[in-house]
Parts: C-alpha cells; structure tokens; sequence
C-alpha cells in the first residue's frame, strides 16, 4: 500500500473491517452499527441518548435510525432520565446484554489476532501515528478554516 494515499488506507481498512464485521453480526440478525450501538451502552446503568452519537462518531439521523431498529428488534428500551426529566436513557433489555456479550466478543477476537500477528512496539507506533492524525484534523493543522474560506 506504499504507493497509495494515506487517507485511501484508512478508508480501505476500515471498509474491511466493517464488511468482516457485517458478515459476523448477519449471522445473529443485526449489523456492525447495531453491534457497536451495543457495545456503546452501559449495560447496567444505561446510556443518555445524547451521549451515544458522540460516543460513537454518528450523526443524529444515523444514530435515530439505529436506535429504531434496536427498540424493533427489541435489544434496547428507552426510559426517562431520572437525573434530567427532559432526557432520555437507553438501557439494554436482556435480549440486547445478549448480543451485547457477543459482540464484544467477536471485537475481542479481532483485536486478539492482530495482536498475536504484529507486535507490541508496531501496534504502539499504529496508535501513535493515529492519534497524530486525529490531531493534525482536530486542530485545523491541516487545513485551517481561514484558508479554506479565501480559496
């Protein structure tokens, strides 16, 4: 992949990761989103609905249609938040805390093997690089507002 961009390998590596993801969660009926959804839910406490987009890098509609498909397949149950009556806290049902267990297995089978195939200091350097990148954009390093404007 040397001779490709960047930002292509990112997109290309994530694109896989997802399809192998959606290939797992198909099998039990949901999706990588869905599962991830999951995964992002406290399961004992409950999750403040507003705190899931965020948490997740989803967009409100996105997050709005996962969140439907979720109550229709009966994994999640909305109740209000006692702490602020206005909000509303996403809880796992029994069925959800199911799936929630085995999509966290399935993302601890994933990260194992590729820590069993590269090592410790090249996974370092992955995550140093990473959070470099995600610097770079967070702080208009890259491109600041300004510039963009005046072009």
């Amino acid at each position: 992949m040397n001779d490709k961009t960047i930002d292509y390998c990112l997109r290309a590596t994530w694109q896989a990761v997802m399809k192998m993801y959606n290939e797992q969660a198909a099998e039990f009926d949901v999706t990588m989103a869905v599962g991830f959804a999951l995964l992002s839910i406290d399961p004992d406490q409950g999750t403040p609905s507003t705190a899931l987009g965020p948490r997740m890098g989803m967009e409100a509609t996105s997050l709005s249609r996962t969140l439907k498909t979720m109550e229709e397949k009966g994994l999640i149950e909305r109740k209000p938040n006692p702490a602020d009556g206005r909000g509303v806290l996403i809880h796992l049902t029994p069925f959800g805390k199911e799936k929630r267990d085995f999509s966290k297995t399935k993302v601890k089978t994933f990260n194992g093997a590729v820590r069993e195939t590269i090592s410790e200091e090249k996974i370092n350097n992955f995550y140093e690089v990473i959070d470099t990148i995600n610097d770079l954009i967070q702080n208009r390093k890259v491109f600041n507002q300004k510039e963009t404007l005046v072009k």
